[in-house]
């Protein structure tokens, strides 16, 4: 069940761009089209918390957080950003084969050293080689 939620929420990262490059389009500006994007996203976030009725922590456990783990958002903001100005001119698979070749070389390279949280799970080759037949493959792609 996680890898096809997981697949499903990649897929939908794919209709995200599609649909925020259409709504840029429309609107003649990439900015409000991204605020719209990140205003439906939290109130359907919100809705999902309301129904749900979760409970919030004390603030002591937020001031609690190591100062990375507040990054989160302004990661998904450069995303957003990136994603609505270039979608339209790369086109959608050299996009995603962009975007998800930099969260392999990036994952690899988090686990490797266990940063931002992560346990450690050393970079060995079978890891490398995934890395190296990832970037080929954006290769093909933008190629073709």
């Amino acid at each position: 069940m996680a890898w096809g939620f997981a697949l499903l929420a990649g897929a939908l990262i794919t209709v995200q761009a599609g649909a925020n490059s259409q709504l840029k389009q429309s609107l003649g500006t990439p900015m409000p089209a991204l605020l719209v994007n990140y205003v439906f996203g939290f109130g359907a976030v919100l809705a999902y918390a309301l129904a749900t009725r979760v409970s919030w922590p004390a603030l002591v456990k937020a001031t609690g957080a190591p100062w990375w783990a507040w990054l989160g958002g302004l990661a998904g903001a450069v995303y957003g950003v990136a994603a609505i100005l270039l979608a339209s001119r790369l086109g959608a698979a050299t996009l995603m084969a962009l975007v998800v070749t930099s969260q392999l070389f990036c994952s690899v390279l988090l686990d490797h050293f266990g940063w931002v949280g992560f346990e450690v799970h050393p970079a060995g080759w079978g890891r490398v080689a995934g890395c190296v037949f990832m970037a080929a493959g954006f290769a093909l792609i933008a190629r073709f």
